[in-house]
């Protein structure tokens, strides 16, 4: 069965109490339980995990390698910029990485520095971007 690591980048964790206007009422719980509904209709595990510090997240990413995992799908949050050592670790594995944001990013002029480090980038279409990001892992690494 394909492995996948999820991972909710810093901030994650006050979606559903802060910025609705922008990420809508869905707290993290909400997230990682739909992802945890599409990774079942897909066939795929998951792994979900959060860290509001970067080393740890660092540190899940190299673990996940050792550990043989397929892949991984991260929403940057707040790690879209100024985290050059997080983009670098994508970059280092060997499963491919799939960025996935609820909003579209560029509509607000920003641009996720970690984005290059991925192997495709999914914004806009909500919760639902998970389905697509698991979608793709399962067709490319099956």
């Amino acid at each position: 069965m394909t492995k996948v690591l999820v991972v909710h980048g810093a901030g994650i964790n006050m979606r559903g109490k802060s910025q609705v206007e922008i990420f809508g009422s869905d707290t993290m719980d909400d997230y990682s339980n739909q992802i945890e509904k599409y990774a079942d209709q897909l066939g795929v595990e998951v792994d979900i995990y959060h860290s509001n510090i970067e080393g740890e997240v660092i540190n899940k990413f190299y673990q996940a390698h050792e550990d043989g995992y397929d892949a991984a799908i991260i929403n940057p949050a707040g790690y879209s910029a100024g985290h050059p050592a997080l983009a670098a670790a994508i970059s280092q594995v060997e499963y491919p990485t799939i960025e996935v944001h609820i909003s579209n990013p560029a509509a607000r002029g920003n641009a996720s520095q970690i984005a290059p480090s991925c192997r495709g980038v999914i914004t806009g279409f909500g919760l639902y971007g998970y389905y697509i990001a698991i979608k793709a892992i399962k067709d490319i690494t099956g």
